[in-house]
């Protein structure tokens, strides 16, 4: 029974993982070189995982084993993620406001021009 709820709890993880990473199962599975259907049966806690997997899974997503197998990491993983992608679109915001000046400044040109 324990056996089975870590199982099932490492599968979610890679899930988590999977999902953080905004990859599909088709995408994850032909990288691990396994089918979808088998990448299905270890998220959903349906099979065992060995731990050459478990480390090939890890190497693929670039966390370690013990973020796979510990949910407090795996989450904080992709907490850090969100706040990467937060970050990530301040910057985006902050690129498009300084686009839009040099677009005004170009119009602007162009008028005292008379072109």
């Amino acid at each position: 029974m324990v056996n089975q709820r870590l199982i099932s709890e490492i599968g979610a993880n890679i899930k988590r993982l999977r999902l953080a990473q905004a990859k599909g199962q088709t995408e994850v599975a032909n990288a691990l070189k396994i089918s979808v259907a088998a990448l299905s049966k270890i998220e959903n806690g349906q099979t065992d995982i060995n731990l050459s997997r478990l480390a090939q899974i890890a190497k693929y997503f670039n966390v370690s084993v013990g973020s796979i197998i510990s949910k407090e990491t795996t989450t904080s993983t992709s907490q850090n993620v969100i706040e990467e992608i937060a970050e990530l679109k301040k910057q985006l915001l902050q690129k498009d406001a300084e686009v839009m000046k040099l677009q005004k400044k170009v119009i602007d040109l162009y008028d005292r021009l008379g072109l």
